[in-house]
């Protein structure tokens, strides 16, 4: 129903509107966005599979940091978009994708997708940096099995963030934005890969 709804708006407001760059790019955030949401319910249900440690679930689901981390993200976005690109030589990303006076309709079904792509980045940040924790601090104490299991889920946390990637080639022309995502997904590949590492 997710899928359905925002690529409905996508496409219907991109035809009506006669934008189909930002037709192309809001169903980029769209894919990323559903294939994120089944990647973050894959990932919860692995984690609390067992109730240990308790201290490490806690802290991984009942912080919320992971939304705070999202909303720093989002706020990064909109001031590059509307303070930092329209000064800098060049067509602005909000221009390019949708023109000299952007609809509000549309301009608000991509910033909606935005803030949904931005909050799963929070989420992989907040998922890595706790699973490094968790492995450095309760690694010895895991039986095997355990061990194994959380080695997987930090695996699938490597590919969660990497699900970001299609994003990359709709920001052409704006390597700052371009090189941020790539730098999100190689932090996190390397803060889990580590985890990884100290649970072999």
């Amino acid at each position: 129903m997710q899928f359905v709804g925002f690529e409905a708006a996508v496409l219907l407001l991109g035809w009506y509107h006669g934008l189909t760059q930002a037709a192309v790019a809001g169903t980029v955030g769209v894919l990323v966005a559903v294939a994120g949401s089944a990647f973050m319910l894959h990932l919860s249900r692995g984690f609390r599979a067992d109730r240990e440690p308790r201290r490490y679930l806690d802290l991984l689901f009942g912080s919320r940091i992971e939304l705070v981390l999202g909303l720093v993200s989002f706020n990064l976005l909109l001031v590059y978009v509307f303070v930092y690109d329209p000064q800098q030589a060049g067509p602005a990303l909000v221009t390019s994708l949708l023109g000299e006076r952007p609809p509000l309709a549309y301009s608000f079904v991509l910033l909606l997708i935005g803030w949904d792509v931005a909050y799963r980045i929070g989420v992989g940040w907040w998922a890595c940096v706790t699973g490094f924790w968790r492995s450095i601090t309760y690694g010895d104490e895991l039986d095997p099995a355990t061990r194994a299991r959380f080695a997987r889920l930090d695996l699938t946390t490597i590919a969660f963030a990497s699900l970001q990637l299609p994003i990359v080639p709709v920001l052409s022309g704006h390597p700052l934005l371009q090189l941020t995502v790539l730098g999100h997904v190689l932090a996190v590949a390397l803060v889990s890969g580590a985890s990884v590492a100290l649970l072999r």
